[in-house]
C-alpha cells in the first residue's frame, strides 16, 4: 500500500487487474476504450508505472505512466476514476503518485477537449496547455495536450 485516504488505497496494479481495468475502461471511455492487447501491455510491459485506487475489493481508479528516458519525457497514458468516486480527489492523488514515481522533469498527457472536469484537475495540478491535436479522438473530437515541468 502506498497511500490511504477515505478508506481508499493506492496500490500497484498488475495483470490480475485486467478484468477490473476492462470494466473501468468501458464505463469511463465508451468511445475510446483500449483494445484488450493494449490493456495487457499497460499492465505488463516494463517501464510503465501503473497504479490502482481501490476501496476494499472494489477497483475504482487507474493510472499509467510511460517513462521515455531517452526523450526526457513521461506520458500519462491513461487515467480513470469510476463515476461514483469522482470529485473526491482520487484522480489527483493517482496523478501525483504517478508523477513522483515517473521521476522525470517533463510530463505530457492528452485529454478530450470536452472533458472539462479533467482539464480543471490538470490545470490545478500544474499542467498547462501545450498544443491541440485536431480530430484526435474517436468521433473526431480534438485532443488537448498538456505539459508539466517538475
Amino acid at each position: 500500500m502506498i497511500s490511504c485516504f477515505m478508506n481508499i488505497e493506492i496500490q500497484n496494479a498488475g495483470l490480475k487487474d485486467l478484468s477490473s481495468l476492462r470494466q473501468l475502461e468501458e464505463i469511463c471511455f465508451p468511445l475510446d476504450q483500449w483494445p484488450l492487447i493494449d490493456l495487457i501491455g499497460v499492465l505488463t510491459l516494463p517501464g510503465i508505472i501503473r497504479k490502482k485506487a481501490v476501496q476494499g475489493e472494489r477497483f475504482i481508479g487507474f493510472i499509467a505512466g510511460d517513462v521515455r528516458k531517452r526523450e526526457g519525457v513521461g506520458w500519462i497514458t491513461t487515467i480513470a476514476v469510476s463515476p461514483d468516486y469522482r470529485g473526491l480527489g482520487i484522480g489527483k492523488k493517482l496523478l501525483s503518485i504517478c508523477e513522483v514515481e515517473m521521476n522525470i522533469p517533463k510530463i505530457l498527457l492528452s485529454v478530450r477537449k470536452s472533458n472539462q472536469a479533467a482539464i480543471n484537475m490538470y490545470l490545478n495540478s500544474g499542467y498547462y496547455q501545450k498544443e491541440i491535436w485536431e480530430s484526435y479522438y474517436n468521433g473526431g473530437e480534438d485532443g488537448i495536450v498538456f505539459e508539466k515541468r517538475r
